[in-house]
């Protein structure tokens, strides 16, 4: 059994460059007090990296080269691209071929849909509810497994995933956003990935997590777990493994999880007037294991539950009250009732 994670706390030793940097940083991270010491004994605590020097979070951008902490792929971007096109174009022509041809083995289907779930639950638990929002706690050990299953997903490191996220909700929908559908459907969806401003890892957006040294070492070498994945499909099932168990799997993925970013902003229902275009989307919900209420997350960030209401599905939500029932992680964060009735004041006392 793991010991309990101290609650990682912005130090007071990081030089940041004022008080009001380091509470940005907090309310981007919902947060709701950096200061929070461990109750572990100081002996008894995981080691952990050297801190991150904070620094002002500015509206403004550019290009930003990547560090040692982004691995030596995020510096040959012409590499990435023709990775993540040709996984696409494998994934068409086995749909093609299983549609158009002889079709696709039980085995194959079986792979897909178990890397799917699998990876999504990665990326909805992991890196958005846990890396970015923080909104329930749990050991070191599970936390790294989070980050492994995100990291197999092919969507880089968990790092990276969360600071930009963290600052996607600081300007949603405004200058300085990440993926804002206003600039163009495509771009929301997936043309941000490769926008280089958007490259580098943003360590003064994480630097509660960016202190442990085995996630440092998952957001460098983030293309090992999806080589990883992609031979152990090869291995169980051959070329079908690895087109369905990987290919097909991964483009599915990617694309379950760019809706959140593109149609979730144009497509659905509003029930909170939040500053942004997020809205509910049932659909995009059942694909994303709960991440489709967005409206909801956008109006109240901080809880683990993004499914407001019970007919609202959150499966994700329903896996981690599972995990809590067995002590895996706990201290879930619920929307309290003045986020449920629509009495909050303003997104930030929701905690942008």
């Amino acid at each position: 059994m793991s010991l309990p994670l101290p609650q990682p706390a912005i130090e007071t030793g990081l030089d940041t460059t004022s008080v009001a940097s380091v509470a940005n940083v907090a309310n981007v991270a919902n947060v709701s007090d950096v200061s929070n010491a461990s109750e572990i004994p100081a002996a008894l605590e995981p080691p952990m990296a050297e801190p991150v020097r904070a620094r002002k979070l500015s509206r403004e951008t550019e290009d930003r080269a990547p560090t040692d902490v982004d691995g030596a792929l995020a510096r040959t971007d012409h590499v990435s691209h023709v990775v993540y096109w040709t996984i696409q174009i494998a994934a068409l022509g086995a749909i093609l071929w299983a549609v158009f041809g002889p079709g696709v083995g039980a085995t194959a289907l079986a792979l897909c849909a178990a890397t799917f779930f699998a990876r999504m639950f990665g990326i909805t638990a992991g890196y958005h509810r846990y890396f970015a929002h923080r909104t329930y706690k749990t050991g070191r050990s599970f936390q790294f497994l989070l980050a492994l299953l995100g990291t197999a997903s092919t969507q880089k490191g968990p790092l990276w995933w969360a600071g930009l996220h963290r600052r996607h909700h600081r300007y949603s929908d405004e200058p300085g956003d990440v993926h804002s559908p206003k600039q163009g459907f495509y771009y929301a969806h997936q043309g941000w990935v490769f926008d280089p401003r958007w490259n580098a890892t943003p360590l003064e957006l994480i630097p509660d997590f960016a202190r442990y040294p085995e996630l440092q070492w998952l957001n460098r070498w983030h293309f090992v777990p999806p080589i990883a994945l992609a031979a152990g499909c090869f291995a169980l099932a051959g070329w079908s493994g690895l087109l369905w168990g990987y290919c097909v799997s991964t483009t599915l993925l990617w694309h379950a999880t760019y809706t959140v970013n593109s149609l979730a902003h144009l497509w659905g229902t509003r029930r909170y007037d939040t500053p942004d275009t997020s809205r509910n989307n049932l659909l995009i919900a059942l694909l994303t294991m709960g991440e489709g209420w967005h409206n909801n997350h956008h109006y109240y960030m901080a809880s683990a539950r993004q499914g407001f209401r019970w007919w609202e599905i959150d499966v994700t939500y329903y896996l981690l009250r599972g995990l809590a029932a067995i002590g895996v992680v706990w201290d879930l964060r619920e929307p309290p009732a003045a986020a449920l009735e629509g009495r909050l004041r303003s997104a930030a006392a929701a905690g942008r």
